[in-house]
């Protein structure tokens, strides 16, 4: 596939984020439209990565679709192949569990995850703990943030050695938000 070819399929899986997401808002006080958050996390991985593999680009943008949205797999197997299919699905949560399990199961499961979704794992967390820093849920008690800093650096463990560029980043906001939030 040549360049233009993947930018266009990039811009369709944009487009089709944003348009699953399009209802979604971040919990943050400006309440942020949710598509945001799948584009930092491509960003991250183009930008800090240097992630060039189309297929987890793809994922990537599409990784909360399922999870969060109507959105069922057939659809992005049709439009986007099965191996973003994989990457998606590896990454999303079973929302039939409760809370607290699929918090246990990310971090049990992180080590085993496929290279691509342990990319995907560790932008998507570096994105949602810079979130949690700069722009925190509204209706978030400051031990709620330090909880989920601390459950983040769990999950981000058992990601490493996959990509050192990224594991220093999400390094510094790890420490970062626990300096702001008076972690030790």
């Amino acid at each position: 596939m040549d360049f233009a070819e993947n930018t266009g399929q990039l811009l369709e899986a944009i487009r089709f984020s944003a348009e699953k997401h399009r209802h979604q808002r971040r919990k943050d006080d400006a309440r942020s439209p949710y598509i945001n958050h799948p584009i930092e996390v491509v960003q991250l991985l183009w930008d800090v990565g240097g992630v060039r593999d189309m297929d987890v680009l793809l994922a990537a943008v599409l990784h909360d679709t399922v999870e969060d949205t109507d959105t069922r797999p057939e659809e992005i197997s049709a439009k986007f192949g099965e191996t973003v299919l994989s990457l998606v699905m590896e990454v999303t949560d079973d929302k039939n569990l409760p809370k607290q399990e699929r918090k246990r199961l990310q971090i049990e499961t992180a080590p085993g995850k496929s290279y691509g979704a342990k990319l995907i794992k560790l932008a998507d967390k570096a994105c949602n703990i810079r979130n949690l820093i700069s722009m925190p849920p509204y209706d978030w008690s400051l031990e709620r943030r330090q909880q989920y800093l601390l459950w983040g650096e769990k999950v981000v463990a058992g990601l490493y050695g996959t990509n050192a560029a990224s594991e220093e980043y999400v390094d510094r906001e790890l420490s970062s938000g626990k300096l702001l939030l008076g972690i030790d």
